[in-house]
């Protein structure tokens, strides 16, 4: 072998060496997971924790920040800013939420540490708002006011600040429920994946209402058709979009059941397929559907059960939009209010309400199946878990 190749043998040696070392020391998959709570017991706000989906080990980092029930959480795409909405009654003596706007590394060492900064807030416009995302842009959070039966949008400004609202819509009406029908009930919002329509899951209503949004403005006017309706009593509360784009499933809290769409992106319709339940046949207790999610390959859909307390898993047929339940799995705690599947898709966590704690499970990537990794985690009434890349 002559001096030169050599030289060169060794020289790509060094740079795999170097190569290889980078990788494994690489944040690509060091996350913190973000956990937002209701105050009325023990929590004091938004809670912190270091993710390594490498090594699958939890850090603890303790209180973010200290807010009003936290109850649901959006990261905008920067990783800059975290909202949430506060989940109350009234605000400055009117009856409406607040919409809370922080800042996540606004010092050096934030991101690691997880702390937040309040940066402003704003009126949500409705009582106890409970639920908030982004549109596609990031430009605009989009919330839907629970007790208040409304939807609004809100322009997000270039220093994470948040805006009065660019839209606001009044939702009018009730359902077969008495007790929990008697007017609207917004649960959910968000824009398609297109970014052209904003569709409202309203529980009071059972209806899915389709908005036409405008990036520019921020503003949303209904679609022609206006809604999708659900089976009377069914309190349609979240929704997810196949990754195809083609189907939409909704998750009915009142029925326990989920039901698909085969959905028109060029007009913004959808179309009733079917109804599946997310409990067993012999099950004879009382409960209450809570989330659903879809893993990013859309090979499996997720929901939980609030009562029977377990995470059902249905196979998904890619082609016409069907779903086989394939196993249901205790989650190992009461009320699984909220779950999300970590940006590896290897985890699945699970935050169960009314036991306090979040539990950590793998999931089969075959077959769904979900295995408890005996990891726990106590966080004191925990409503919402969102994941962020620490870059």
């Amino acid at each position: 072998m002559t001096i030169s190749c050599r030289r060169y043998l060794l020289w790509f040696l060094l740079f795999s060496l170097v190569t290889v070392t980078a990788a494994k020391d690489s944040p690509k998959r060091k996350y913190l997971l973000f956990v937002g709570t209701y105050t009325e017991k023990e929590s004091t706000g938004i809670y912190a924790y270091r993710f390594d989906a490498e090594s699958s080990e939890l850090t603890p980092l303790g209180i973010a920040a200290e807010a009003s029930n936290p109850s649901f959480l959006a990261i905008d795409p920067s990783h800059h800013f975290l909202y949430a909405v506060n989940e109350v009654q009234k605000y400055k003596d009117a009856s409406s939420g607040v919409v809370s706007a922080f800042a996540i590394d606004r010092q050096k060492g934030d991101r690691q540490t997880g702390t937040l900064q309040l940066l402003n807030a704003v009126a949500s416009r409705g009582a106890d708002p409970c639920y908030i995302a982004f549109d596609k842009t990031g430009k605009y959070a989009l919330v839907a006011n629970y007790t208040g039966g409304s939807v609004a949008v809100f322009p997000v400004q270039s220093d994470g600040h948040i805006g009065e609202s660019s839209a606001f819509v009044q939702h009018v009406g009730s359902s077969v429920n008495r007790e929990r029908q008697e007017g609207p009930h917004a649960h959910w919002i968000e824009t398609t994946p297109d970014n052209r329509f904003a569709i409202a899951v309203d529980l009071g209503l059972d209806e899915l209402l389709v908005y036409r949004f405008d990036a520019k403005t921020g503003s949303l006017a209904l679609n022609n058709p206006p809604y999708a309706k659900l089976d009377p009593g069914a309190g349609p509360r979240h929704l997810a979009f196949h990754p195809n784009g083609k189907f939409v499933y909704v998750v009915n809290e009142l029925q326990s059941s989920i039901t698909a769409f085969a959905y028109d992106a060029s007009r913004g319709t959808l179309h009733t397929l079917k109804t599946v339940l997310t409990l067993p046949k012999n099950f004879s207790g009382s409960n209450n559907a809570a989330e659903i999610k879809i893993d990013s390959r859309g090979k499996f859909l997720f929901a939980s059960n609030r009562g029977h307390d377990t995470i059902a898993v249905f196979s998904i047929d890619r082609k016409t939009g069907a779903l086989t339940l394939a196993g249901s799995f205790p989650t190992q705690g009461k009320t699984p209010r909220n779950f999300e599947i970590d940006p590896t898709g290897r985890f699945l966590f699970v935050a169960n309400q009314d036991t306090n704690n979040i539990v950590v499970f793998r999931i089969d990537a075959n077959n769904g199946r979900l295995t408890p990794t005996k990891q726990i985690l106590q966080v004191s009434s925990p409503v919402c878990l969102k994941f962020m890349a620490v870059e």
